[in-house]
């Protein structure tokens, strides 16, 4: 679904479309790079000079709850963001930080555990961790 269609999705349940939510989705729903929400504030900011990050927290909030994208959490660092709400996998270079994605066959896992835990399993979330090919590149010629 591209932007427009999710906005007016959501006007229908009674949230507002804004210009800047627009431009805030939009970003989203093109970019690969699971940015953070400083880099979507940045990059709406050279659309829009009066949005405020409050702003972009807001809306990214808001469409965290209504499902349309994932908030990626790694402690210390700053939360990323991905316009792809669907179940995929993401690859974390600990070099650089970088944020990839990885489409391959899901784990269906939630059926065991509910019944070897007894947890209402809502999802999972599973991560690789590596080297970027660009971070090996830049050790190779050091």
């Amino acid at each position: 679904m591209n932007a427009i269609g999710i906005l007016k999705q959501l006007k229908d349940k009674g949230v507002r479309f804004t210009p800047q939510r627009q431009a805030i989705l939009e970003f989203l729903l093109e970019t690969r790079s699971h940015p953070t929400a400083d880099e979507i504030y940045h990059h709406v900011k050279a659309k829009f000079p009066g949005v405020s990050l409050g702003t972009i927290y807001n809306t990214l909030n808001m469409l965290k709850e209504h499902g349309h994208l994932l908030e990626l959490s790694y402690g210390d660092m700053a939360s990323r963001f991905d316009g792809n709400p669907n179940n995929h996998y993401h690859i974390v270079c600990s070099k650089c930080g970088k944020v990839a994605d990885f489409h391959g066959p899901l784990i269906n896992m939630e059926q065991e555990v509910m019944e070897k835990s007894g947890f209402l399993i809502l999802g999972h979330r599973m991560e690789f961790y590596g080297v970027c090919p660009e971070c090996r590149n830049n050790e190779q010629m050091n």
